[in-house]
């Protein structure tokens, strides 16, 4: 094919090398077409009518079409097979359809995960056509009207997810996350909260247990949530990390009463620091760090109590930020020494979140609460492989069957002694 190329590389279609790209992408999809229907047609060659002749054979080809993939538009004609087969149980007749080009395609499957993406990531709907138009060489599949079909889907799928069932025994949760991120919505006066429990399985993977929406962080929304988990047979976590935000932990406390509370450091150190002026502020930044980078529990009681002594008498409030939650600020150290970067803050949630905040601030604001919640669902359940483990996964398990950890290390216990 001869193609009028500049002097600066171009042709009439852009660039000689995308030229290039989407003439190699067309001939190669035009090879693996035709190989489809010859394999099909091979596959069925005994298949004759009274007369001998072949009941499956080949009949010219569709009409041409547009497909939009990753190298661009691509036209293709796609093979028309003559299938006289009857089939018995229904009395119709059989039909060929691509595996590689189902008729009603015309994007190509990675096209489609990328637009939910990019919304996701902050592109508005309006501007995928201008966007996206001059890369992909077309603008088929990319209007707003895909987006709303999208997030409708969205809404079906979270609601599969709500609907699960937890008690088998792979859906053990040892270690749990919880927070709320409070959105604006376009057409209502009052901001949506949805709240958020991630969990650790006994294989030491990460995953969303359950999400929905209130309009706060209240006791009786985290409950209602935490209750639903209970009755598709969530069992207890061994131990709960969130902020200071008292409406889940009073819910934890009536549902999993027999959870520990771990409270965030993050959270707490700028809680902490927001009451302190500021020159003071990087001193006590120091001394907070001090305390849960410590060796173990002991070597953080005692950085806690120098804390106290050196902003007790000056910031007493401050000071007692730290010293009246002590016990859950420190819970972490009765667990394995590897799984204390994950159990010190509730990062697994709060770093899904931010981005969920930068793509409303972009939208501002979803249409509705159900378009909301979908959005924040899909977002971070496309986060789900990037999703860290936590270390040395086998240690999960010992800690659900009870094994006690000292300074972050099992405690072998000794066998009893006959006597």
């Amino acid at each position: 094919m001869l193609t009028v190329v500049n002097e600066d590389g171009t042709t009439p279609n852009g660039s000689l090398i995308d030229d290039i790209v989407r003439e190699g992408a067309r001939r190669m999809l035009a090879a693996a077409l035709e190989a489809e229907v010859n394999a099909y047609i091979s596959e069925l060659a005994d298949q004759r009518d009274d007369s001998g002749r072949r009941l499956v054979v080949r009949n010219g080809f569709h009409q041409p079409r547009k497909v939009t993939t990753a190298a661009g538009a691509t036209e293709v004609k796609a093979l028309r097979v003559n299938d006289k087969r009857v089939d018995e149980a229904t009395g119709e007749r059989k039909r060929f359809f691509s595996a590689i080009l189902p008729p009603w395609a015309h994007k190509s499957p990675k096209i489609s995960e990328v637009l939910p993406l990019l919304y996701l990531h902050g592109l508005s709907s309006g501007d995928f056509v201008p966007a996206l138009e001059q890369f992909l060489g077309t603008s088929a599949g990319l209007s707003p009207a895909t987006i709303t079909r999208l997030t409708a889907q969205w809404q079906a799928d979270h609601r599969a997810f709500m609907d699960r069932d937890l008690s088998a025994t792979d859906y053990i949760y040892i270690y749990v996350w919880a927070d709320g991120v409070h959105l604006c919505i376009r057409l209502e006066d009052a901001k949506t909260a949805v709240l958020v429990m991630v969990g650790v399985r006994a294989n030491g993977a990460k995953e969303v247990i359950a999400m929905t929406d209130g309009y706060g962080e209240s006791s009786e929304a985290w409950a209602g949530l935490m209750r639903d988990c209970a009755r598709r047979g969530m069992r207890a976590p061994v131990l709960a990390v969130g902020d200071g935000a008292l409406g889940f932990w009073n819910a934890l406390n009536e549902v999993f009463p027999e959870t520990r509370h771990q409270r965030c450091w993050v959270h707490k150190t700028a809680n902490v620091l927001d009451a302190l002026p500021k020159s003071a502020q990087p001193a006590a930044k120091r001394a907070i760090q001090e305390i849960y980078n410590a060796e173990d529990k002991e070597h953080a009681t005692e950085a806690i109590a120098a804390f106290a002594k050196q902003y007790g008498a000056k910031y007493p409030k401050v000071a007692k930020r730290i010293t009246d939650d002590e016990d859950e600020l420190l819970a972490f150290f009765d667990f394995p020494a590897e799984h204390w970067i994950h159990l010190r803050t509730k990062n697994p949630i709060a770093s899904a979140f931010d981005t969920v905040r930068r793509r409303t601030k972009v939208t501002k604001g979803a249409g509705n609460r159900a378009a909301a919640l979908a959005m924040v669902f899909k977002f971070i359940e496309s986060a789900q492989e990037r999703r860290r483990a936590v270390n040395t996964p086998h240690l999960v398990a010992l800690v659900r069957a009870g094994a006690c950890f000292e300074r972050g290390h099992l405690v072998e216990r000794p066998e009893a002694v006959a006597a």
